[in-house]
Formats: C-alpha cells, sequence, structure tokens
C-alpha cells in the first residue's frame, strides 16, 4: 500500500477524510491507557432511570410502546381470510381466532412481557442493545460474542425493513375504511396515504416532544374503543369465547394443516411491533409497559379479535374489512380519521426506532459517523437522522406505488416481522444459556413454546416470498452488505494508520528531547486511544516545528451501557515530563449519550482543578485522511468502492464532535488501500 502524508488546513472538514481507528472514534468499545487503568463506571441505579407516577409512566408508554401492534387489527385478519384458502365457516374462524388469541399470548406476554424483558442493558432493550450485553458478558468466548453479533446484524437489518413497510400498510389499512363508507373513495386511499406519510417524515427534522405528549392519550382512546367495538360482538354470540381454547388452534392445525398453514402467515402480523414492547424500555421502564400490556392493551386486543370473529359468524360477508365493519355506518368515517392518527403514531414509534437503531450501529461499528440531531433537552432517545428518515421515505414511496393496498402488502410484512423474533429468542437463550446458567429443561420450555412457533411462523412466510416476501429479505441483504463492508474497510484502515501514527510514548520523548519549542494556548485532538500518537499532532509538530503549551488528547469511550453517569464520565492522565502539559482525557459514554468534546474538558476540569482546560480558548485539531484506491488485494473491487462511498458520506466530525467551526482545524494526509 501506499502512503503519503502532507498538511491539510481548513476550516471545513473533507466528506472523504477518516479518521483513526475503525473509520469513527466514535465506532471505539475500548481503549487502553499508559499511565494506570481507568476504573470503570458505575452502572446507573435506579435514580438515574426513568421514574415518575406509574400513571404518567403508563399512559406514555400507551403511545410509544403498542403504537404498532395495536394498529394490527386493521388489517391482520382482514389479510388471513383475503387468501381466499381460508373460509369464514365456523371451524375456520374459531381456528383463526384460537389462534390469534394463543400467539400474543405465548409471543408478547410470555416472550417478551414475562422473560425478554429481564434481559435489559442497565434498562435499555432491543436486539442491539441485546448484543451490547452478550457481548460484555461473553468477552471470554470470542467465537460466540462474534456469532451475537452477526445475528444482531442480521436483526438490525431486518428492522430497517419492517421500519419501511409498517408506515406503508399501517397508514394504507386506515385509509380503506373509506371504501366501507363509499366505494368510490377507494381512488383517495393512495393519494391520501401519500399526503400524511410525506407529512410524517417532512416533520421528523423539528421533533415529536410536543406532538408526542398527545400520543399515549390517543392511544388510551385508540384501545378503548378497539375494546368497545368488541364486546357487542362478543355479547350478540357468546359462542366465540370458547375459541380462547388452545384446543381449537390445535385441532384446526391438525384437521387442515395446509390451511392452517396459510392462516398462520397472516396471524403473525397480529404482534407487529411486539419489538418495540422490548426496544422501548428505556424509555419507560418496565413495569409500566408491562401495566399498560396486561390491564388495558392485552385485553383490549383480545375483545376486538374475539368480536371480529364473531361477527364473522353472523356476517360471512364482512370479511373484505372485518374491522370497520365491526362499527355502526354513522361511525365509520370518525373511526376511519382516529384510525389514521393512531397508524401515524405506530409509524413515528417504527421510524424513531429505526434512528435508534442506527446509531447503536454507529457504535458498534456497523455503520459509518451519522449526523444526528437532538430534537429534545430533555429526552436523550428523542433524535432525528435525515440520512436515515429520506431513505425510509424513499423505501416507504416505493413500496406504496408497488403494491398499492395493505393486502398486497401483508405479504411482504411476515418475514421481517418473523425474522427478528427468530433471532431475538436465539440471542436471548444464548444469554440465560451461557451467561445466566438457565437450568436446560427451563430453556426447553421456551424452545417449545415460543421457537417452534416462532419457525413455524417463520416457515409459513417463507411460502410468501415470491409473492412480497422478498423485499424484507433484499432490504435485510442490503443493510448487512453495507455493515459487513464498512467494518472490514474500517479494520484495514485501523491497521494502517496505527503504522502511520506511531507510538504516542515514543513520539512524547522525542519531543522533549529535541526541545521543540512551545506557544501559548490549549490544543485539542480528539483521538481514540492514548497508544497510537494524532496524526494531527505530529503532522503539527512536523511541519511548524512548535507545540502549543498545553496538549490535550481526548479519547471518547463507548461503554457497554445506554447512559453513563455525568461524575464517572472523565479522568484525566499526564503523559508528559516535568509538567510538560501533555495529557489525556479518556471520556466515556453511553450508546445514548452525546459525545460532546467541549464538554469532556468541562467535566474533566472539575477533576483535575489544577488544570486550565478552557473550551471557549480551545483550538480543536482533527486527524483524517483522505482515502483513494489503489491496485492492492484489500477488498473485493466492488466493495471497496462501497466504502470509500460510504467514507465519503460519513457526517462530519466537527458536528459530531460538538466542536465550533471557527476553531477547528483538520489535519492530515493520504492513504491508499
Amino acid at each position: 500500500r501506499a502512503t503519503r502524508t502532507a498538511l491539510q488546513g481548513s476550516r471545513m472538514e473533507s466528506g472523504q477524510d477518516v479518521e483513526a481507528r475503525s473509520g469513527a472514534a466514535e465506532d471505539e468499545s475500548m481503549t487502553t491507557t499508559l499511565i494506570r487503568p481507568t476504573r470503570r463506571p458505575r452502572p446507573l441505579d435506579e435514580n438515574d432511570r426513568p421514574h415518575g407516577p406509574l400513571l404518567f409512566m403508563t399512559v406514555g408508554a400507551l403511545g410509544v410502546v403498542f403504537g404498532d401492534i395495536g394498529t394490527s387489527p386493521l388489517y391482520s385478519l382482514q389479510t388471513v381470510f383475503a387468501s381466499g384458502v381460508v373460509t369464514t365457516d365456523r371451524e375456520d374462524v374459531f381456528g383463526v381466532v384460537s389462534m390469534v388469541i394463543w400467539t400474543i399470548t405465548l409471543i408478547v406476554s410470555f416472550k417478551y412481557v414475562f422473560l425478554v424483558m429481564r434481559a435489559d442493558n442497565e434498562g435499555e432493550g432491543g436486539i442491539l442493545a441485546l448484543v451490547h450485553l452478550l457481548r460484555e458478558k461473553l468477552r471470554n468466548s470470542r467465537r460466540l460474542a462474534g456469532v451475537a453479533l452477526a445475528m444482531g446484524m442480521v436483526g438490525a437489518a431486518l428492522f430497517y425493513g419492517d421500519s419501511v413497510i409498517t408506515p406503508a400498510i399501517s397508514v394504507m389499512s386506515a385509509f380503506e375504511g373509506l371504501v366501507v363508507v363509499n366505494s368510490t373513495f377507494e381512488t383517495l386511499v393512495l393519494p391520501l396515504s401519500i399526503v400524511i406519510l410525506t407529512g410524517l417524515f417532512l416533520i421528523q427534522r423539528w421533533g415529536t416532544d410536543t406532538v408526542g405528549k398527545m400520543f399515549g392519550p390517543v392511544m388510551t382512546l385508540w384501545f378503548v374503543l378497539l375494546a368497545a367495538l368488541g364486546l357487542p360482538w362478543v355479547l350478540q354470540d357468546p359462542e366465540i369465547l370458547l375459541a380462547i381454547s388452545p384446543t381449537y388452534a390445535l385441532t384446526f392445525v391438525l384437521t387442515r394443516p395446509l390451511v392452517a398453514v396459510v392462516a398462520l402467515g397472516a396471524v403473525v402480523l397480529t404482534i407487529t411491533g411486539a419489538e418495540a414492547l422490548y426496544a422501548d424500555m428505556g424509555h419507560f421502564g418496565a413495569k409500566p409497559i408491562r401495566t399498560g400490556w396486561f390491564f388495558l392493551v392485552f385485553p383490549a386486543l383480545a375483545l376486538n379479535y374475539l368480536g371480529q370473529g364473531g361477527m364473522l359468524l353472523v356476517h360471512p360477508e364482512f370479511a373484505d374489512n372485518p374491522f370497520f365493519r365491526m362499527a355502526p355506518a354513522w361511525a365509520t368515517l370518525p373511526l376511519v380519521v382516529l384510525a389514521t392518527v393512531a397508524t401515524v403514531i405506530a409509524s413515528q414509534a417504527v421510524i424513531s426506532g429505526a434512528y435508534s437503531v442506527s446509531r447503536q450501529a454507529t457504535r458498534l461499528g456497523l455503520l459509518p459517523r451519522l449526523a444526528v440531531k437532538h430534537t429534545s433537552k430533555e429526552e436523550g432517545g428523542q433524535i432525528y437522522i435525515g440520512s436515515i428518515n429520506w431513505l425510509l421515505y424513499v423505501g416507504v414511496m416505493t413500496l406504496i406505488a408497488v403494491f398499492q393496498s395493505s393486502t398486497a402488502l401483508a405479504s411482504a410484512y411476515g418475514l421481517a416481522v418473523t425474522g427478528t423474533l427468530l433471532l431475538t429468542t436465539l440471542l436471548f437463550l444464548v444469554l440465560a444459556h451461557y451467561v445466566w446458567r438457565v437450568q436446560p429443561w427451563k430453556i426447553g420450555v421456551v424452545v417449545v413454546l415460543v421457537l417452534a412457533l416462532e419457525a413455524v411462523f417463520f416457515g409459513a412466510n417463507m411460502l410468501k416470498l415470491f409473492h412480497g416476501g422478498w423485499i424484507p429479505l433484499v432490504i435485510a441483504a442490503l443493510v448487512v452488505t453495507v455493515m459487513t463492508t464498512w467494518r472490514s474497510g474500517s479494520a484495514i484502515i485501523k491497521r494502517e494508520r496505527a503504522h502511520i501514527e506511531g507510538p504516542l510514548e515514543d513520539f512524547i520523548a522525542d519531543v522533549h528531547a529535541a526541545e521543540i519549542p512551545r506557544v501559548e494556548g490549549l490544543a485539542v485532538f480528539p483521538h481514540p486511544d492514548s497508544l497510537t500518537t494524532p496524526l494531527a499532532l505530529r503532522q503539527n509538530v512536523a511541519f511548524n516545528r512548535v507545540m502549543h503549551s498545553n496538549v490535550v488528547i481526548v479519547s471518547i469511550v463507548n461503554e457497554n451501557v445506554p447512559h453513563v453517569r455525568h461524575v464517572d464520565r472523565a479522568s484525566v492522565h499526564d503523559l508528559g515530563y516535568a509538567d510538560d502539559g501533555i495529557f489525556h482525557i479518556t471520556y466515556r459514554v453511553g450508546f445514548n449519550d452525546s459525545q460532546d468534546v467541549p464538554k469532556a474538558l468541562i467535566w474533566a476540569q472539575s477533576k483535575a482543578p489544577e488544570l486550565d482546560l478552557d473550551p471557549d480558548e480551545a483550538r480543536y485539531f482533527l486527524s483524517s485522511l483522505r482515502l483513494g484506491r489503489a491496485d492492492v488485494a484489500s477488498l473485493r473491487t466492488w466493495r471497496k468502492a462501497l466504502f470509500l462511498w460510504l467514507a465519503g458520506a460519513a457526517a462530519n466530525r466537527t458536528a459530531v464532535f460538538h466542536l465550533p467551526p471557527e476553531r477547528t482545524i483538520v489535519v492530515g494526509g493520504q492513504l491508499e488501500i
């Protein structure tokens, strides 16, 4: 590989510049200091986690956590009977409703609410948070940790597919209620869906704090309405309550296995959004989510599905849109309006989830730097990532244009949902067996009741592979390709960059021996570790033959927790000789914390008051490498091109590290790979 170094002084950072180590300092998960081991921050205590009155927190959870699963009644049973294979005969209706009730019971109530939510990473949930937790616990087993990371990558990739499909299918299914009012309104479904979704993506950049305060009460009303719609039909035909027995589901599967497989492919739509119960745990805590689920959401969903089943026994012709047919004619239009609001809330939840997954993937070194905008001063989890937002928007609009109805799009939905369900269960079982040392028979129970059921769901949805099911798989394959390419390319850059930079200890000794002149001022060099020399520092001394009187190297370390307490974040180490004014600051943050270098100086000052670390007087020097393509065997040609494009599209580190542009300069060279 050919390397060439040159001094670059600029107030603006080039998009082709890539920093040391993994290609982004914020991608690093650990660092080592020259002076002494640093104390790991203590975990968050109960006072650091989401807290407040249980009722208030539960209502808030209703608006964020349950939006997706709460809108599933709009299209799930409609999709089951739209197949043409499942009939509205008594046996089929009882079998389908029984499968729905027990799918929700086993997957959501038993798996997620009772089991998986125990696997919290300092209060945080979600498949990548589970990967963080496993990597921390399985440090002595690199193979298992690698397998966990690979599974997390695929799960996150499938979640992106879910994030594209959910807004499209949810909003379209709400507007399809207009057809129940008047069949001529069918032509309005697509344009209205496009308008609403376009508006939703447009307002993301301003945040959802104000609108979010309305989400809880609206979704509370929605779940009360779900129960109110189902109850009259249950009372009209109480026999449908027999479907609560699992024997009807088992009989349906055993006597009509082929029909049952088709039904299962659509029944899984009743638990879309189940992952959100786990993923959003960090916002509200486990207790409010469990309270909301068992006291309102689960009973409301069960009553609604039982009501739809009871209605179909009396009016089999209502199978074209059973949800909206449940309402009296005068209430259909208001119901469409409320359903639209509910689906917008469900879409908002999954879009916000995509932002969180993207930020966690960046911290794991799976994606390049992303420009993250915090939209709330109070809630660190409320963020906006423009690149992800508009990629999702393009995907949603494409799906609407291609499929044009929620029923057609439902075929693409199942694989994304079942794939994520399977991977979460497998990761949880790895944690239970290798970390918690759970007895094998207990793991066997989960395998039989949950994993086997999810495997059947996944197999049933594979039948839709050529009828739209390929879409989430293609999206997942593209995302995994991007993640693995970035990870491989970053490893190459890390290795080559370390060779160019050289050991920091040797550099300091050389500077001291050469008696390099010092000029007044504070120079701050963001850098991933204290082992190698920041390229900006080395080049500045080589070309200018001077150093600032105070030199501070700041290493941002991403800990395996959502948040690190402020008092535990900064530690200061003297790297110089005879008080030469060369220091290293280790600044530890969780994967939901901001990577603010000026704030690192403030917290370091509190730990070492004798130092003059005024961030308003500091000059910031960013190390960079301009990447070029060389005719060497490092990556395949197409992957090399992809990596270089990703590196060029990475977010500006001046913004990522919250540096003042007028006092920031970029210094570096060029590396060809």
